[in-house]
C-alpha cells in the first residue's frame, strides 16, 4: 500500500509541477497539491500537528506535517535551490516521532520534478 500511495502522490506532484513550474511559494505548491491529490481520489490532511512529547512529557505542538496522504505517506514540500541535509533530517525526524514509515521531500523549485523527489524509508 505504501509503494502505491507514495506513486501516486509522485504523480500529483508531477503534473503539479508540469502546471505550474519552479519559483513559487511553498504555501502555493502544498495547496495545488492537495487539490491534485483530492482529483485523484487520495485522502489527505493538511499542516497537521504532530506533538512533542519528551521523558513522557507533552510539550505541545512541536511540528507541523505539509501533508499525511492516505494516514500512510508524509510529504514535505521545498520550494529551495538545493535540498540540504537538514531537509533530509527534518523528513526522517517527523517519520520517526510519528511513526511514519514512508517520507516524500518534494522540491518544487527544480527545473524537473524527477529531480526534485526524495523518497524516504525508515
Amino acid at each position: 500500500m505504501f509503494d502505491v500511495v507514495s506513486h501516486a502522490v509522485i504523480g500529483a506532484a508531477i503534473e503539479v509541477h508540469r502546471a505550474l513550474g519552479p519559483g513559487l511559494l511553498e504555501s502555493f505548491y502544498e495547496r495545488a497539491l492537495a487539490h491534485e491529490l483530492g482529483l485523484r481520489g487520495l485522502g489527505f490532511a493538511r499542516q497537521v500537528d504532530l506533538p512533542a512529547r519528551y521523558k513522557d512529557v507533552d510539550l505541545g505542538c512541536g511540528y507541523r506535517l505539509d501533508l499525511i496522504v492516505e494516514s500512510a505517506v508524509i510529504v514535505e514540500i521545498k520550494a529551495v535551490q538545493q535540498v540540504l541535509p537538514v531537509h533530509r533530517s527534518q523528513l526522517l525526524t517527523y517519520m520517526r516521532v510519528g511513526g511514519y514509515g514512508i517520507g516524500l521531500l518534494l522540491n518544487f523549485h527544480s527545473a524537473t520534478m524527477k529531480d526534485g523527489i526524495v523518497r524516504m524509508v525508515r
